[in-house]
């Protein structure tokens, strides 16, 4: 499938405010990017958390931002209809939040974010 990368941003963009607001209001200290391939040891990631999840962080954390890495060729890859890569963007955005919660793959397996 064909995208620019403008209109995948787009993409992300849709899925980050499609997240319910009171979800939303607990993410902080961390910014959303967009690359088009991921590092070439896991050339099939879609998508990368990196940071300190609330759930470990001390009360004071003041840490530099954690950083959520939607990987475009990939999703691009997989996905064969502009509806799919919708669905596929937003199962990203919203596994890769939810580890900003904490919340390990295992769980988002079986949430059916995997």
């Amino acid at each position: 499938m064909e995208l620019d990368r403008a209109a995948f941003e787009a993409l992300v963009e849709q899925a980050l405010d499609e997240i319910p607001a009171e979800i939303a209001a607990q993410v902080h200290n961390v910014v959303v990017l967009v690359e088009d391939e991921p590092p070439p040891d896991d050339p099939d990631l879609l998508g990368l958390y990196e940071g300190v999840s609330l759930t470990e962080r001390a009360s004071d954390h003041t840490g530099l931002p954690d950083r959520i890495t939607v990987y475009r060729g990939p999703l691009l890859a997989m996905c064969t209809t502009p509806e799919e890569l919708v669905r596929e963007v937003r199962i990203t955005v919203v596994h890769e939040i939810a580890h900003h919660f904490g919340i390990d793959d295992d769980r988002l397996h079986d949430l059916g974010y995997g």
